[in-house]
Order: C-alpha cells, then structure tokens, then sequence
C-alpha cells in the first residue's frame, strides 16, 4: 500500500507572517474599534452641542419672552399706550421666531402644547388691546399656562439630555473596555507566538547539535527526530541523508588500499551490486602486472610498493580523462586493480592505460636491465627464468542487468578471462562478449 505522504508544514518564514498577521489584526481591530467609538462620542457631543443645548437655551428665551409680553400687556391696560402693544409685537415676533428654530431641531413634536398655549395667550392679549376686555385674569391664566408648557419642554429635554449623556458615558466605557481588552489580546498572542517560537527553533537548536556531536562521535544511524515540514526538518533530513554518506565512507575508507588510496573489496562488491540492479550495460575490467614478483624480488618490497602505488595513479587518472563520472577504479590487492566502466569507454580506456603504463614502468628499471629487457630470476616454483619488463594484463567482462546474480560470480568469469590474456606476451587486453546462456 502507497504510503501517504505526510502534510507540509509551516516553514519558519510562513509561522512568523502568520504570527505577525494575527497581531497586526488584532492591533488593526483595537485602533478601529477605538476609532469606531471616538466616532460615536464625538457625533454624540455634537448632538448635545448643537441640539440639546441650542433646545435648552431656547426654551429659557421663550420663558423670557412670554414673561416680556405679559408684563407689556399689563402695562398697555393701565396707560393703554400703543407703544406697548409694538413692543408687545417685537416680543411675539421673538418668540415666534424661536420657536420656529426650535422645531428645525427636530423637536415640533414635543412643542404643540407650547404652540398651543401660547395661540391662547395671543388671543387674550389681542382682546385686551382690542379693548374688548379690561380684566387681565384670562392673560395671567394663559400666560401661566405657556410657561408650564414650556417647563414641562424643559424637563422632558433635561431627561433626554442626560439619557444621551448617560449613552456616551457608556459608550466611553465600553470603548475603552474593548480596545484594552483587544489589545491585549494581541499582545497576549504575541507573547504566546515569541515563547513558542523561541521553544520551537531552541529545542530543534539542541536537537541538531546533539546530533552533530553523535555523528562526529561516529553514531551514522542516530536520528535528530525533528518533524519534517520546515526548515529544520529539512535540515534534520539533510543530517541523516549526511550521515548516511559519511557512513559508507568511512566503510570505504576502512576498506581502501593504505597504499594506493583506492577502495577496496567490501566497496568494489557494493557498486557492482548496485550495477546489476541498473539497466544500463556496463564493463568490469580487472587489470593485473605481469611479471611482477621477479620485479619486486630483484629491487626490494619498497620499489614494489612504488609500482603498485603508481600503476593505482595511472589506472585513476585514465578512467577520470577517458570515462564518465561515474566510473570507479578499485584496488582489489597486491597488483591487481578493478575498473568498473560504461562499455562504450572500454576501448579508449585500456587502451590509455596500457599505453601509459608502458611509458612510466621504464622509470622503474635500472639502465641494465632496461638494455637487456628482461629480468634473471626464480618463479614462485624455484625454477630459474628470464622475466621480461613488466607489463599489464586486463580482462575485460561486459555485463547487463539479468546476467550475473552478484559480484562473486562476476570475479568467477574474471578470472578465466584473465588467465588466457596474461598468456599473451606483452600488455593487452582481452573483452569476453559471451553472454550466459538462458
């Protein structure tokens, strides 16, 4: 069953402008809720300022001007002078001016009894300078009943006042309630994002130092255990993927040559296991000095090692000019070497290193024996032969994927290969297209 790949987390960058995007909302959200309720205050002190109190004002000229015109009245039934009757109209003019600013206010409703009251009082006043009536009774009664019209207005818009007074005060409190309260949650989320992120990034911190110091210890296999999804997920990923290669190579590097530098057995067996896992061809070519036991009987154990180490350097740098970066050159031991190459570089690159190889073991033999061309000496049996200059056998196997099952028998069919090209006098070699046989 297909493993279901894990949900990609926040990166680092994302859980900071998330963070901050949470704050900026909840800091945007206090500036607009407090500027929402200075809003609503100040449209609250205009009502007030240019309502209310122009209300208020008025209705103490009206209780001004209705007391003006009694008293007029008054003064016209004793000296029935006209000059009090035109002072009389000024005062009308007044109020009714007034009162006409005060329904403009949006308050004509509440003013028809004091508009009522007062059409009363300007009938008796009218029927005195008329002079149909002498008695000021019905004035004093109407006029009494305008100023009680207009209390009556002035206590109503009293209480609506302080309703409006009491709306802002509320209003004041629960502005600053909720702006404290907004802004604080804010800062509460920015604590809160700070202490986890600052845990978060420490712990993983800890986590990858731990495992730098267990990996420099040499435990490849330890696990940081950092979740994947950021940042240092993926670092944590990329110090297992690290450790694993540090782990093959230092297995390399335990099983390489001390004296060509070149990988052994255990890692020769590995890329040809992996090779025969690929589908692409490829050639295994394992190269061996002839003649080189008498060459290291006449000048010594050190020389030997000399030619052992410079026949690594020859084969190396060949298959790095001539091949593909993933070719690999082996030291399988003593002279024999493995290159593991694409079949289409076979050719150039035996050729190169016979070539070479022929040119630099000159180097190595004394003018003497360079003169007579070959070596006395005793084989491996005891027996007394003459040895020519060294030379350099390869048995090349080309190989598919299906073929061969594992290394060993590559080496098998190696070997016989190898056997019948070292027959042949000087440097060659020899490529076995056989295929195995289904």
């Amino acid at each position: 069953m297909k493993r279901k790949p894990l949900p990609r987390r926040l990166t680092l960058i994302q859980k900071l402008m998330a963070s901050y995007a949470a704050i900026a909302f909840f800091s945007t959200a206090a500036i607009l809720f407090s500027i929402n309720g200075l809003y609503s205050l100040n449209k609250i002190a205009k009502d007030i300022a240019r309502d209310d109190f122009a209300v208020i004002n008025a209705s103490n000229q009206l209780l001004d001007s209705v007391n003006a015109q009694e008293r007029t009245a008054a003064k016209y039934s004793i000296l029935k002078s006209p000059e009090f009757i035109e002072l009389f109209r000024k005062r009308e003019l007044e109020f009714l001016d007034t009162l006409r600013e005060m329904r403009h206010a949006g308050v004509a409703d509440r003013l028809v009894p004091v508009s009522g009251a007062y059409e009363n009082f300007r009938a008796s006043a009218e029927l005195l300078f008329q002079e149909k009536t002498q008695s000021l009774h019905e004035i004093k009664l109407s006029a009494e009943d305008v100023r009680s019209s207009i209390d009556k207005f002035y206590i109503d818009q009293q209480l609506l006042l302080k309703a409006k007074l009491d709306k802002a005060n509320k209003k004041q409190d629960q502005t600053i309630r909720w702006s404290f309260l907004i802004s604080f949650a804010g800062f509460l989320l920015a604590v809160c994002v700070i202490v986890v992120f600052i845990y978060n990034t420490s712990s993983s911190l800890k986590k990858l130092k731990r495992a730098t110091f267990r990996i420099a210890e040499g435990d490849f296999d330890y696990d940081p255990q950092i979740p994947e999804g950021d940042e240092f997920g993926d670092l944590a990923r990329d110090f297992t993927r690290m450790a694993s290669k540090l782990k093959v190579l230092e297995q390399i590097s335990l099983d390489a040559s001390p004296l060509t530098r070149l990988p052994g057995n255990i890692a020769i067996e590995k890329v040809l296991d992996r090779k025969l896992q690929e589908e692409h061809p490829f050639a295994v070519c394992y190269a061996d000095l002839d003649n080189f036991k008498a060459y290291s009987d006449r000048y010594g154990y050190v020389k030997g090692s000399e030619v052992i180490k410079i026949t690594g350097e020859i084969i190396y740098d060949v298959v790095k000019r001539h091949s593909s970066e993933d070719a690999f050159v082996g030291h399988v031991g003593g002279d024999d070497f493995v290159m593991i190459i694409p079949t289409e570089d076979v050719n150039a690159v035996c050729t190169a290193v016979i070539d070479t190889f022929t040119v630099k073991i000159r180097e190595h033999y004394s003018p003497e024996d360079l003169k007579k061309g070959a070596l006395e000496g005793k084989d491996r049996y005891g027996v007394h032969r003459i040895f020519p200059i060294m030379t350099i056998s390869i048995a090349v196997l080309t190989c598919k994927k299906g073929e061969y099952d594992s290394a060993v028998k590559i080496a098998k069919a190696a070997v016989q290969i190898k056997e019948y090209v070292k027959e042949t006098p000087g440097s060659n070699y020899l490529i076995n297209r056989r295929r195995k046989e289904r």
